[in-house]
């Protein structure tokens, strides 16, 4: 450092200078100076986009605050940090979850009041951001917002998709994706750091030489660079002045602009090297159908570990200089899921070209450090790459897994001698035609934790999908059942309920959730029965006003809202709902005197680009909603709708006025589920088989408060061992489900293009049914009665919705990351304690006035407005 400035950067430190306040006057102040000096904006000129930015910055610079305070204590206790790994993050919008947390909200509508602005008509104007996709990173979100509430120290690393995996049009009843242009007008949430930028190598080829001293170095030559910059995004714990982050990487071409070409006419080529540099961090999951699809998304894992590895390193040497054998002490790694698991070699890689340390010593560190979360049990979901795609673009890296597997297989072969089959099971390499690289495998093998995400697929893992690994390691296997934030999933999606919940039995459940079993003493108080009711009835309503604004189609809020919004895959099994639904349609047909239980049914999720199957069934889901909705017969009786474009911001709303949750996957396919433990957490009673985390969420709420059916994983692995199962004769023998299957078939709910579902019908009688639907169809069907008449009688809906959120409280993420922290990371919480939380009075250069005579008014969307 520089000794002519030390002086002032002592003085400019957070812990001697004031913070900024948090009642209404301040923060007033703050949104007004950003909207002058940050965005250059007045009343007259800015729009209600330029009002959220406002906002957003003014409460970013008081997350910044509490960031820089939160760093310096991690390093004053010199404390062990945990680096959670993950290809996708899914946030949803981050206005009002940090409004919630900072204790914000209330001194903000205040403020804005005064100021003639409606803060709710601002939190529309933030687009969602494009990090994720599903599941997967929606956990990785709750589990950054529980990491900081429990104030470990902690940081996300992934990767800033510049246009996220896509965004869902319905067109004709078909998926159409468009590009996802979250970041058009910037993300005042995000701070850029240049400084912290690396170069990450690809392709080129290795040497092999000797050095002086006879050590065996290794020299990756040749390579295509690319520079991956870091953006950093808080994430503040909640009211606990705790502040962490996620530092996302962007991909910036190392060669910027080609003058020579430029000089000679080649403008496209000027730039090509720059383009397809950036390429990496455009898109999240490229198309794996296709080569260049599968080689961008190899290079996209390489790219985020490779800059992530860096970064813990030069954080670590900051602190204590070269002595890596204090690594394991001081940095837990946790990859979420498969596709980080590069960063194995790639950290090999690092600690033995670069910081010269030879192979045992380096792999000690590594197995130390790293640990393993598996979400799936699909074969085709555990990632592999072909050798030879490896080869060409991580040529070093693949060497190190070379090594790692001959080592490997040498302590197998120690450990059960003459085993051949064993060790070509436990590979990393599997050989045939062609060789493949099991990431699972090497994951396992490079980790001193694997663990699933629910009871069952813990032993699932155990039993059959890991189960060498299992004999060989038994203690590395543990079980993490996944946990949602109840903050963002409770608190922030619904308020009138958390509100009424708070009114009963106070908020300490907003930091202990197990405290929400306080509400098991009032499931039978009628009048608390009534205000249950009339919450939900309110966000029924909302749901109802959107969906008639974005689809026109009315909706009773007297209807039982019968909700399935997630991914659309076949194991999911959303073309079982459609053909429960065909049957109540046809049902209603026969006996259109006969009483029966309203139902909206809603469905919403997204397909992958290439996966045709999952395509079809979005189609066949708005055929036969079309047909229903058109059908006068149907009026508020039955309908059905699909909400396009599914996000975190459209399962923020629907989930609280949903009544039955459906939760129907093939038994012992899915991994965990955090959609079940969100909409239990809001009332919504759960139909499910006995698969993922239901069987925990059952345990909790009881067995008489959802609705279970279905085969058991057990079973349907006896179906496939022994080939018993013959989908055909379910059909010959249901004339129900016949009638629903002949009509897909025949062109009932697409008579423009008779044949366009046989495939669909294919797929079940003639391709063997492989997810079970025709076996659990007429279960699945009584249990739907059950539900109707349970929803017939209001009281006792009521009393199981209450008994549902009030045995939510395992399903907290602030509970799986203490186990993870206590059980795998050994990482300690650092409680930050700010010095100066209320500043003194300051003199300010002009006031807000608390009636002001001119209302600040928005003068033109971000769209149309110029830039003045």
């Amino acid at each position: 450092m520089n000794p002519s400035i030390e002086p002032v950067l002592k003085k400019l430190t957070p812990s001697t200078n004031k913070l900024l306040g948090l009642k209404s006057k301040p923060l007033a102040e703050s949104f007004v100076a950003h909207l002058e000096y940050s965005l250059a904006k007045d009343e007259f000129s800015a729009s209600q986009f330029d009002f959220y930015k406002s906002l957003a910055l003014t409460i970013r610079d008081r997350l910044v605050e509490r960031w820089v305070e939160t760093q310096q204590a991690y390093y004053r206790a010199d404390a062990k940090r945990v680096y959670y790994l993950s290809l996708e993050f899914l946030p949803g919008r981050l206005l009002r979850n940090a409004l919630i947390n900072l204790d914000l909200e209330a001194e903000m509508q205040k403020a804005l009041h005064e100021l003639g602005i409606d803060l709710n008509s601002l939190e529309s104007e933030e687009a969602d951001q494009g990090l994720g996709n599903g599941g997967l990173g929606r956990l990785a979100a709750c589990f950054m917002d529980s990491l900081a509430t429990l104030a470990i120290p902690a940081c996300g690393y992934g990767i800033r998709y510049e246009y996220g995996i896509f965004s869902q049009q319905i067109i004709d009843g078909y998926q159409v994706e468009t590009p996802d242009h979250w970041l058009t007008y910037g993300n005042p949430w995000e701070i850029e750091r240049p400084k912290f930028s690396y170069t990450i190598k690809f392709h080129g080829h290795v040497h092999e030489y000797y050095d002086a001293n006879g050590r065996l170095q290794h020299e990756w030559l040749d390579t295509e660079d690319v520079m991956a910059t870091s953006y950093d995004t808080m994430v503040p714990g909640y009211r606990n002045d705790t502040v962490n982050h996620i530092r996302l990487w962007a991909a910036k071409s190392s060669k910027e602009f080609n003058l020579e070409y430029f000089n000679d006419g080649d403008y496209e080529r000027a730039l090509c090297e720059k383009v397809q540099s950036e390429t990496i961090s455009r898109v999240l999951y490229p198309r794996d159908d296709l080569l260049k699809g599968r080689k961008l998304r190899l290079k996209q894992e390489c790219f985020f570990v490779s800059a992530t590895m860096q970064d813990i390193l030069r954080r670590h040497k900051k602190s204590y200089d070269r002595n890596f054998e204090l690594l394991p002490a001081k940095v837990a790694i946790q990859l979420n899921d498969t596709h980080p698991t590069i960063a194995i070699p790639e950290l090999m890689r690092l600690l033995m070209d670069s910081e010269q340390l030879d192979w045992a010593e380096a792999w000690k560190i590594v197995t130390r450090c790293f640990a393993y979360t598996n979400h799936t049990v699909l074969p085709e979901a555990l990632e592999k790459w072909r050798v030879s795609l490896f080869e060409n673009v991580l040529p070093r890296h693949l060497q190190i897994i070379f090594e790692i597997n001959r080592r490997f297989l040498q302590e197998v072969a120690d450990r059960f001698p003459d085993d051949q089959a064993r060790a070509r099971r436990m590979s990393i390499i599997e050989e045939g035609s062609e060789k493949w690289i099991r990431m699972s495998h090497l994951a396992i093998v490079g980790s001193h934790s694997v663990n699933g995400v629910a009871q069952l697929h813990t032993e699932i893992l155990k039993k059959k999908v890991f189960r060498d690994f299992y004999q060989l390691w038994p203690l590395k296997f543990n079980n993490k059942t996944n946990g949602i934030t109840h903050r963002r999933w409770l608190t922030g999606c619904n308020p009138k309920l958390a509100t009424l919940i708070e009114g009963k039995i106070g908020n300490g459940w907003q930091t202990d959730l197990g405290s929400i079993r306080k509400l098991r003493t009032v499931a039978n108080n009628n009048s608390f029965q009534e205000a249950w009711r009339q919450v939900k009835r309110a966000n029924k309503e909302r749901l109802a006003q959107h969906v008639s604004k974005t689809l026109g189609i009315q909706l009773n809020p007297d209807s039982m809202f019968d909700s399935q919004i997630k991914r659309i895959h076949e194991y999911k099994r959303q073309l079982l709902n459609v053909l429960h639904v065909i049957t109540l349609y046809y049902r209603i047909l026969l006996n259109p005197n006969k009483p029966t239980t309203p139902r909206t049914v809603i469905f919403a999720g997204k397909a992958a680009p290439s996966y045709s199957s999952a395509k079809l069934i979005i189609k066949l889901i708005n055929s036969v909603a079309d047909t229903i909705n058109k059908d006068p017969r149907m009026k508020d009786r039955l309908t059905v709708v699909f909400l396009p474009d599914y996000s975190v911001t459209l399962a923020e709303l629907i989930i609280p006025a949903a009544d039955l949750s459906e939760q129907i996957s093939t038994a012992g396919m899915e991994a965990s589920g955090t959609g079940n433990m969100k909409f239990a957490l809001n009332g919504a009673l759960t139909i499910g088989t006995l698969d993922g985390a239901n069987i925990e969420i059952i345990e909790e709420v009881g067995a008489e408060n959802a609705f279970i059916f279905g085969l058991t994983a057990n079973e349907i692995e006896k179906h496939r061992a022994s080939k018993s199962y013959s989908p055909s004769t379910i059909y010959e023998r249901d004339p129900e489900l016949k009638n629903a299957l002949d009509a897909i078939a025949q062109g009932h709910f697409s008579p423009e293009e008779p044949k366009l579902f046989k495939e669909i019908v294919d797929t079940l009688l003639r391709e063997g049914d492989y997810y079970f639907l025709l076996a659990d169809y007429r279960s699945y069907l009584r249990c739907q009665e059950d539900v109707d008449h349970a929803y017939r009688n209001p009281k006792q809906w009521t009393r199981m919705s209450i008994l549902n959120v009030a045995g939510s409280s395992k399903f907290s993420s602030d509970r799986a990351i203490h186990q993870y922290a206590e059980e795998i990371w050994k990482a300690k919480p650092v409680p930050v304690k700010l010095k100066n939380k209320k500043p003194k009075n300051r003199q300010y250069l002009w006031k807000v006035p608390r009636t002001p005579k001119r209302k600040i008014r928005p003068t033109a969307s971000p769209q149309t407005l110029s830039h003045s």
